[in-house]
Parts: C-alpha cells; structure tokens; sequence
C-alpha cells in the first residue's frame, strides 16, 4: 500500500511499501505502531530518539569535492571525507532501508522565497522523522506535489542503522555526511530528528552565499507596520521565547535569509525546547504543542500520558517539533522587509555584560564574528564555574564559508539599509553564576518592546570602559541600575576582575578571525 506512489529505483530502493507524504494522522499510526511512540494528552505525538538527544558535531562529514573544496572553511566544523567514504556509507544507508518492511518520503521546500526556494526529499525508515521534515519543511500542495520532480537535495535517514567505525574517516559509529556536489545527506547511527534540519540549513548555508544571499542562523518577527526584528543567539539565549511574542507575527524561529528584497525563513515550522515550558511564560509555544506536533526526549505519566516538562532525566534537551502555522499570529508566507531592528542575543554566565547595549556597525561585526554566550556550571562533566562559549556567527555548527563571509554580507546589509543593532544579556546580573540572579525576562521583554517602540534609541547612554558600547542610562519597566552591572554587585572590585577576564576570553577568541578582518573591526572589541 503506497500513499502518492513514487519510484524511488534511482536510489537503488527497492522497497514494495513507500508511504510518501502521508498525513499526520496516518504518520502517527505508524509510529505508534513501528516506534513505539504514544499519543500525548496534549495531542502531541511523543517519541525519543534513541541513544542520541542532540547533534553529534564531531561525526559531521563533508565530502571534499575540487568543485567546492575551496569554497569550505575546513577544521574542526567542516571536517573533510572522501567521496569512496561516502558512498560506502550512503551504500549502506541504502542497503539497510532495503531490509525495513516500509520506509517513508517526504517532498518539501526549504526557503519561503520562490527565487531561493530548494526542494528537498527525506527518504526514512521512521515514520516520526517524517512527521518532523513534514513540520519543519515547506508543505507542498498538491498540485506543487504532483509536478515536484527531481528535488535538489536528497537525504537517507538511516539513523539506527550504524555506521562501520573502521571505514576511512570514522571515528565513531555515528556518522552525518554531506555531499554538496551530488545534494545528499547520508545520515547514520543517531536517530536525533535535529540532524535532518540542520543538514538542511548546512545546505543553505553554502548555496546562498554564492547568489550574494546571507544565511542567518537567527529568529524574525515584525510588527503591524511591517519592521522586522532578528534575533541571533546560541542556545538557551532566548531566541525562541523572545521572538514568539503575541504582539508582532512570528516570521520564524531559527533560519533566515537576508536578500536584496527582504528576509524570508527557510523552514516552514518551528523546533522549541520544551524543558520547564509553562503556560504562563510562554503561552504561544505551549499551545502548538497539540495533534500534528512531535515532542522528543519528553517524560509523561504512564496512565494520563501527561507531559512533565521540568523532567530532563531523559535530556535537558527536550523538544517539539510543529508547523509555523501553529503560532496563531504567524506570519503566512514567512517573508518580511529588511530589518530594522538587529538583536543579538547572549547568556553571560559571568554576569559582567549590560541587559542592554547599542552597537556601532564594526562592534556588530565584531560579536557577530565572536557570538558569544556561556555554559553555566554544572551543566556539563569538569564544568565548575562559568565557561565562555563563542560560536561564529551565532552558528558556527552550521557554516560552510569561513564566518568572514557571512559577517561582510551582514556588514553591507546593515550600513544599506540602516538596521539598528543591539546586544542583549539574558543571562546573570549583580554577581556571577552562583551569586547573582538571572536576568528578569520581565525586564527583557521590557527591554524588547522598547526597542521595537523606538524609545530605548533615543534615551541618553553612557559609553562601557573596557567593551566600548553605548549603554542607556534608563528604560521604561527596567530599574535603572540594572542597566549598569556594576552597580548591581556588591563588590565593585569583582566585578571589575570579571569583566577584565571576560574582555581577555573576547581578545583570545577573536584572534582566531584577526587576519580576516579589518582595523575598524578588530578596534571595536574590548
């Protein structure tokens, strides 16, 4: 029985039962059936992903291929293999997805904008994974689906599958490989959902740059009279929470794309951590998680199949997965002007960064180049006190380009077209990790709607000592001196350890980029 029968023979599949872009409903039969997954008492279908509850960075592959080899930032991101390496592993993708009684397809599109827009098919053994790249995709309709054709990217989920660790180029039994030349993603020995999406956004991160497009890992929303807002920012900065506000349209919470013509979101769903969700704190998410929606890694009582969202026994990174269109105020196509407001997002751990900061272009170039945030204490074996984090372009995971490339593109942006930027902290205040507090998300939000309401530009600011930015003396809903960490601690002195410390992990990191980047930009760091 096939649903939109489709010949996959040119993959060298010969499965007898291809279930290719079913419904939800049908999607969760057979993964209450074949994966054991359950119903929710939300609605949500509930599944784990196996062993793995995250990405595996260190298994990413990409082929080097002379065609793109000196396009790559190759390193510890881009790490390369060779073209006999992955077509073993793509060999035994499909060779594995040949033994399973059915596998699953689905056609969709990355990227709101026709112009850009890439089809993309999922080929998996899991029908979870399909119901994932069916939220997180562009739904075709049915007319694009009959006339959908050849897709340009490709990828064999054969995730509980592994992959052999004595092929060239393993280390592990878990290997993600990516072949830009041929448009495939060969995915094995990690059942993680989040492999395919990122995949994807890898794609897009090397193609648009090469049609002068920027690829942004960040989220947008815009406001009636159609300013938009981005916001850059690592995980567990806020990205999601903050930019699913229910008084501006959600473009998307993740990937966006920045062209001559506006931004557009490459994903047509959102991906949300889950862990501590509340109704309260975050309304909008909460709701999505209904019937159509994918929550992974999640507790729930055995007999009500309710959620525990302050569970993490299984992973602090628990998920869901549902279409954009489960935001009620989201924004339908997912495209918006050119920014008027630019956010970048930090969770400074040691507690020393302002809740808010303007910058000029050449500091924007400079955290961008840096993104940085901080791992918190206890949050990973050996951690013991604040750790700095600093991640490339607020994504360094999903760049193909060395990071210079996307930050001239956003440079040249911002200065054409006037985009404000700031820097906000989430993270602690009046002391580090430890001893200060973590920063009110009342007082972020205050500070949000501030800045779309164009007050917050035009109060008074004093300029940081040692990072240089402008910092504003007052912001309605904020007392004012937590709007100058110093004068938050209780010891001045520690305080100004702390940031010189900080300031010294900025210059280290950003050594890295020097040689790349201009005098303007190398001056505007601390």
């Amino acid at each position: 029985m096939s649903v939109n029968p489709i010949d996959l023979s040119s993959y060298g599949l010969q499965a007898d039962d291809i279930i290719h872009n079913a419904t939800p409903a049908r999607l969760y039969e057979f993964a209450i059936v074949d994966h054991h997954a359950v119903i929710a008492a939300s609605g949500a279908l509930a599944t784990r992903s196996g062993d793995k509850t995250g990405r595996s960075p260190k298994d990413k592959r990409i082929v080097d291929d002379p065609a793109s080899s000196g396009d790559i930032w190759w390193g510890d991101i881009n790490i390369r293999m060779t073209e006999r390496s992955f077509l073993i592993n793509r060999q035994r993708a499909i060779d594995y997805l040949n033994t399973c009684d059915r596998i699953f397809v689905f056609d969709g599109y990355a990227g709101w904008d026709p112009n850009y827009q890439i089809k993309v098919r999922v080929i998996a053994e899991s029908a979870y994974h399909a119901l994932f790249m069916h939220n997180m995709l562009i739904r075709p309709t049915p007319d694009q689906l009959a006339d959908f054709g050849d897709p340009d990217m490709v990828i064999f989920n054969a995730g509980s599958f592994p992959a052999n660790p004595y092929t060239a180029q393993m280390t592990s039994t878990t290997s993600i490989d990516l072949s830009i030349e041929q448009g495939e993603l060969v995915i094995l020995g990690t059942q993680y959902a989040g492999e395919m999406k990122k995949g994807v956004f890898t794609v897009m991160n090397y193609l648009m740059p090469k049609q002068h497009v920027l690829s942004m890992h960040c989220s947008a929303n815009a406001a009636d009279n159609g300013e938009v807002s981005l916001f850059f920012g690592l995980s567990g900065t806020g990205k999601t929470t903050l930019s699913t506000d229910p008084h501006r349209r959600l473009i998307g919470d993740d990937e966006h794309c920045w062209t001559d013509q506006g931004i557009f979101n490459i994903e047509g769903g959102c991906y949300a951590k889950v862990i501590h969700l509340s109704q309260e704190s975050e309304p909008e998410i909460y709701d999505a998680v209904r019937y159509g929606a994918v929550l992974e890694n999640v507790m729930f009582d055995e007999t009500t199949h309710e959620v525990n969202y302050d569970d993490a026994s299984i992973t602090e990174n628990t998920r869901v997965a549902y279409p954009i269109d489960f935001i009620p105020n989201a924004e339908i196509p997912c495209v918006g002007t050119h920014p008027t407001n630019i956010i970048f997002l930090t969770c400074d751990a040691f507690g020393v960064l302002p809740p808010v900061s303007k910058l000029t272009a050449e500091q924007a170039m400079y955290h961008f180049i840096s993104g940085y945030t901080a791992k918190v204490a206890g949050t990973e074996m050996n951690v013991n006190e604040p750790t700095a984090t600093f991640s490339a372009c607020f994504g360094a995971a999903f760049l193909v380009w060395h990071p210079a490339k996307y930050a001239e593109l956003l440079a040249e942006r911002i200065r054409k077209h006037g985009s404000r930027v700031w820097l906000i902290n989430t993270g602690w205040t009046g002391g580090p990790h430890g001893v200060g507090s973590r920063m009110s998300l009342k007082h972020t939000r205050a500070i949000i709607h501030a800045i779309h309401g164009h007050s917050l530009e035009k109060q008074d600011t004093r300029c940081d000592p040692l990072f240089g930015f402008e910092v504003p003396y007052q912001c309605q809903g904020v007392p004012p001196e937590v709007l100058w960490p110093r004068d938050v601690w209780a010891d001045g002195e520690a305080y100004d350890s702390s940031a010189q410390r900080l300031a010294d992990l900025f210059r280290q990191n950003f050594g890295k980029f020097e040689s790349e980047a201009s005098d303007e930009i190398r001056a505007a760091g601390p």
